[in-house]
């Protein structure tokens, strides 16, 4: 029986921090939604359950709505401790959706205090005086300043989250660098103190992977923690791996990216100089969506020399789509996937957390198994179409070194 539930506000998202948990020991279950129905052994063999949601740019009471449902699904599923997971750029909507859903959940466990630590050092996110950067970047000087959907201009997350939580400022505290060094029961003592001058929110510096696991270690006590997923590395679980060997297997090797982010932009760039590709535009879908659509898939199906394919909406920030634009987008790409699983694909890499949300659900796929991790957060997965295995990775836009799409398939045959 599951004991750790976690609430992820997209489906990358969700694979993420159950990629973070099964390195940390625990046997993880995505499901797909907080109402979608699940195949329960999967569920019933995890320790750890994931429940993706698509809350991220949802009008905030529908957010908290649907992560309060997910909530009930995970404490009915047995769990006693939980995360609350959103992304390691702290994308939210000038109103905010990572402060009222932290919050909601806090109140429902009848908790006082959490931690707020979206840090991922590895995909260089860290946060320092409260300050989120990327990369050398502060957030706010970083690409994610232009985020079509997610634009952040502020880089501190006490300003950030304030006007969020109900209790303001006075909600939300600090907990440097200097205490994080100082080691786990240092950091335990100040987020204790922190809890007793009335604040329930406590932001927590993190450098290294080092500094997260002297966070999570000093957060054992706490019933809920929340964050980008890299802090679950640092959890304990019941095993020494909880992953899932994979043989992907023969075929196509089909990549579907509807992300305007600019990691994303560019390892589609660098697929398309050793493979071949498709751009999905707006116009032409709007003009004939089956012609696009259909040529799309025929091109994909005829690839196969060992490159991938790449249908794609953006490979450069010129290509960036009207926000308008972007269900029509994942609809096409949804109904590529589709298409191509119906003509025997049986992987598929799928970038975007919105695209990968739009896939998944039009494949009917309910749950998802962890395999090999090919870059830091970004794995593949098992599913079930049909009662017949579908391999997925499916890739927040930010993550992923340049060569991803050319390596994705290397080594895991």
């Amino acid at each position: 029986m599951a004991t750790l539930g976690a609430i992820a506000d997209d489906l990358t998202g969700a694979t993420d921090v159950a990629i973070a948990l099964t390195s940390a020991g625990y046997r993880t279950t995505v499901v797909l939604g907080a109402d979608a129905p699940h195949d329960g052994d999967a569920v019933d063999g995890a320790d750890a359950v994931v429940v993706a949601l698509k809350s991220r740019t949802m009008p905030v009471d529908e957010a908290v709505t649907a992560s309060l449902r997910a909530l009930e699904r995970l404490r009915g599923a047995g769990c006693e401790r939980f995360y609350v997971k959103y992304c390691s750029t702290f994308d939210s909507t000038p109103a905010g959706n990572i402060g009222p859903v932290s919050e909601a959940v806090l109140e429902a466990l009848g908790e006082s205090v959490t931690v707020i630590a979206p840090a991922f050092p590895a995909n260089g996110r860290t946060v320092y005086r409260g300050h989120l950067f990327v990369g050398d970047d502060p957030l706010d000087e970083s690409p994610m300043r232009h985020h079509p959907l997610t634009p952040m201009t502020d880089s501190n997350l006490l300003r950030l989250l304030a006007p969020q939580v109900s209790g303001g400022e006075a909600d939300v505290a600090l907990v440097p660098w200097p205490t994080v060094a100082r080691g786990a029961e240092a950091v335990r003592d100040a987020i204790g103190r922190a809890g007793d001058a009335g604040a329930r929110f406590v932001v927590v510096d993190a450098l290294t992977d080092a500094d997260l696991a002297t966070l999570a270690r000093a957060t054992e006590g706490l019933r809920l923690l929340t964050g980008g997923s890299a802090l679950a590395q640092g959890l304990t679980g019941p095993r020494t791996s909880g992953r899932t060997p994979l043989t992907l297997p023969e075929g196509p090797r089909v990549v579907l990216s509807g992300s305007a982010s600019r990691a994303t932009q560019g390892q589609v760039r660098h697929a398309l100089a050793v493979g071949g590709g498709r751009q999905l535009r707006p116009a032409e879908l709007r003009e004939d969506f089956e012609a696009t659509v259909s040529g799309a898939v025929a091109l994909a199906l005829d690839s196969g020399d060992g490159t991938p394919f790449v249908v794609y909406a953006t490979a450069s920030p010129e290509d960036v789509v009207d926000t308008a634009d972007a269900p029509l987008i994942e609809e096409a790409l949804a109904e590529v996937a589709e298409r191509l699983v119906a003509a025997g694909t049986r992987s598929l890499l799928v970038a975007g957390g919105e695209t990968s949300g739009a896939v998944v659900q039009r494949l009917g796929v309910a749950s998802l198994a962890l395999g090999p991790e090919i870059d830091p957060g970004v794995a593949w997965m098992l599913g079930q179409r049909d009662g017949r295995d579908i391999h997925l990775m499916l890739k927040s836009g930010n993550f992923g070194r340049e060569d991803l799409f050319v390596r994705a398939w290397e080594g895991s045959r």
